[in-house]
């Protein structure tokens, strides 16, 4: 199969899994489900992704590569820290407030073994969360921003950003955000993060 077949038939095929997943939770969904709705074979959600754990973790890592992409073109091409903040807050917050991240962490708090909450934490936060450092570091060398630990830096940021929308998503009780909100948020969140830090 040609690359770029390849390539639409997985986003076919986890688009489909998304569908289950929001339908029967991860434990009622199954590689014979997701194959029935993406009407593909068994053997290609097997071939391709091992089990349903390898599934789940490859929609988390699709689901968090355009803003680790973003992060890194911009970090790349030695752009403003804030500037960074400015692009990064409002497509964060979409994806986060996203169905398909709600769908994700919904089935991440129903696992009672922790192993798709560590596959999310893995795929998702913690391949993001560095390259956010090196944004809150450059603000800081840059004398945009102060303060002494830049972990801790970063998560007044995400505190600031998200707050408790993301729990609100996934238990029912907040909408999905339309962009305006979300770019408003962002630009309240680096606002009051330059306050805080100045």
């Amino acid at each position: 199969m040609r690359e770029e077949n390849k390539t639409i038939r997985q986003d076919q095929i986890e688009s489909a899994a998304y569908k289950v997943l929001e339908q029967k939770g991860y434990a009622g969904t199954s590689m014979q489900s997701i194959a029935k709705q993406a009407r593909a074979s068994n053997e290609t959600l097997y071939k391709w992704y091992g089990d349903k754990l390898g599934l789940y973790k490859a929609l988390v890592t699709r689901n968090a590569a355009e803003i680790k992409s973003l992060l890194e073109a911009e970090l790349s091409a030695d752009r403003d820290p804030l500037a960074i903040l400015g692009l990064l807050g409002p497509k964060l917050l979409t994806l986060l407030l996203g169905d398909r991240a709600i769908a994700l962490n919904r089935a991440a708090a129903a696992d009672r073994s922790g192993v798709l909450g560590v596959t999310l934490s893995q795929a998702g936060r913690e391949s993001v969360l560095p390259l956010l450092v090196r944004v809150m570091e450059a603000a800081h060398q840059k004398g945009q921003l102060s303060f002494e630990d830049t972990e801790a830096a970063v998560g007044l940021y995400l505190d600031l950003l998200i707050g408790d929308l993301q729990i609100r998503r996934v238990i029912g009780r907040q909408a999905a955000p339309d962009q305006d909100f979300c770019t408003a948020r962002a630009e309240r969140a680096t606002g009051l993060l330059q306050k805080i830090l100045s």
